[in-house]
């Protein structure tokens, strides 16, 4: 990160409310609105596209200040965060740049093999399969929005089954007519298998399970922790065990082969994106930007016409934060990424900064659960520790409506049970009045209760498939 920022930062872009236990926090999104602000006067076009499975491709413009020495660095913090966090928004093999050869040649230089950014390309290339490339485009070459057609989630008509896949249990559901007829939470150990018959079997007797209630099965739709692309499982924690070349030949098609072995019309997708179908379900309303906080910082995004746009969305890795010793993120190695103010991970940062002592025995989950039982008592540092991250998510929820077109920002997960969740929610209110109001009149957060539980995510999975008539 650049030093150009530090606390003494130009006062446009300092947060008016700062995290207690995390007083140098800077937030992103106001310095790309007054970056953007500064450039729109006098500044020089860019276009940046990013192409994705099936030659999807998402682009985005925008303009970067006059060349100058001083304006030089500001550009390269703007350019490389904003390109970062939509790689982890949209998803993206390729990256398509037209704009000047020297931003064109440090992007080019940092998203490579031997570059700053290696996590990054390393993974996409995974994720898709093809090697990571940064190219630089003419004006009359640079390519066309191609967004997915395809039209996942909320189809209520049929007899559909729903599944979603959890580390400790896995969830399933039988739907007619959007009308739920049984649902049942079943026991197992997925990460600990180094068979995926494991898995395999393990869901088919589930599903088989939901379909005795059933008078046919139309549509299967699911959802899991990890990426998958066209139905193929591409990076999930829940095969962690399985070696690498039995996951190639058996874990990547397994949900093929689940739907080649039912006949129907299949969808599997992460379990953030069914977060905001869930909201969806819960609330009838559309434009819903879901964040889950547990182990990890989970995204997912229902645009305005109430369906599932297909971009990634692994908002634990997009970044929010510019203070320059921001905690590192030890997977990517970035500082200042959602992971890192949003989960358990969150929780932990803040209790050790306010003089929280633990063993190093106690896990992550055990030491969310003993800051929430002392912030049920009313102890201050406890309390102070869930109003920070509802200062950190005051400020998100103005970053990320930068890039996604949403009203409704649902919380939910293990980090905001109780009264931490009704802390979260208040504090990110506050600052949204206080710093953008505009914004606080278009956004409404929702705290997920007992309803939206309820709906689920393996009922909501089940409205993923669209059945051909």
């Amino acid at each position: 990160m650049s030093k150009i920022f530090s606390c003494e930062a130009d006062p446009k872009i300092q947060a008016k409310v700062l995290p207690k236990f995390d007083p140098h926090f800077l937030p992103l999104g106001k310095f790309i609105s007054w970056y953007q602000e500064q450039a729109e006067k006098n500044g020089q076009e860019i276009r940046i596209g990013l192409e994705r499975e099936n030659h999807l491709l998402s682009t985005w413009k925008t303009k970067i200040l006059p060349w100058s020495e001083k304006n030089l660095s500001l550009t390269k913090v703007f350019i490389e965060r904003l390109l970062k966090f939509l790689l982890w928004q949209k998803g993206a093999w390729k990256i398509y740049f037209q704009g000047p050869e020297p931003i064109y040649q440090y992007l080019k230089n940092l998203y490579s093999e031997e570059g700053e950014r290696k996590f990054d390309v390393n993974l996409m290339s995974t994720v898709y399969e093809k090697p990571f490339e940064v190219v630089r485009v003419l004006p009359e070459n640079f390519p066309e929005d191609k967004e997915s057609q395809l039209l996942l989630g909320g189809h209520f008509e049929g007899c559909r089954l729903g599944f979603d896949l959890g580390a400790s249990d896995f969830k399933v559901a039988a739907v007619k007519d959007g009308k739920l007829v049984f649902s049942q939470e079943i026991p197992w150990n997925p990460q600990e298998q180094s068979d995926p018959d494991y898995h395999y079997q393990h869901l088919q007797q589930g599903l088989k399970q939901a379909a005795s209630h059933l008078p046919q099965v139309q549509a299967i739709g699911g959802s899991a922790a990890g990426i998958y692309i066209n139905n193929q499982v591409r990076i999930a924690s829940l095969f962690r065990a399985v070696p690498r070349e039995i996951f190639d030949q058996k874990v990547k098609n397994l949900f093929l082969d689940l739907q080649k072995e039912w006949g129907v019309p299949l969808e599997v997708i992460n379990d953030g994106e069914v977060t905001a179908l869930a909201g969806y379900l819960s609330l009838n309303r559309t434009g819903v930007l879901g964040i889950a906080m547990g182990s990890s910082e989970a995204g997912g995004y229902l645009n305005a016409q109430g369906h599932l746009p297909g971009w990634l969305d692994e908002l634990a890795f997009a970044p929010l934060d510019l203070n320059p010793e921001a905690a590192i993120d030890e997977w990517s190695g970035d500082r200042g990424v959602g992971a890192m103010y949003f989960s358990q991970q969150a929780v932990n940062k803040l209790a050790l900064a306010a003089g929280f002592v633990f063993s190093e025995q106690e896990r992550l989950a055990e030491r969310l659960k003993r800051i929430q039982e002392q912030t049920e008592k009313g102890e201050d540092r406890a309390v102070q520790i869930f109003k920070d991250i509802g200062i950190y998510l005051g400020y998100a929820a103005q970053l990320y409506s930068i890039f996604y077109d949403y009203h409704i920002l649902m919380i939910l997960g293990r980090v905001t049970s109780g009264l931490a969740g009704e802390l979260i929610k208040q504090e990110a209110e506050r600052v949204l009045a206080l710093e953008f109001p505009e914004l606080k009149e278009k956004i409404e957060i929702h705290l997920a209760d007992e309803k939206s539980r309820r709906v689920g995510q393996a009922v909501a999975a089940a409205t993923l498939p669209e059945i051909k008539r």
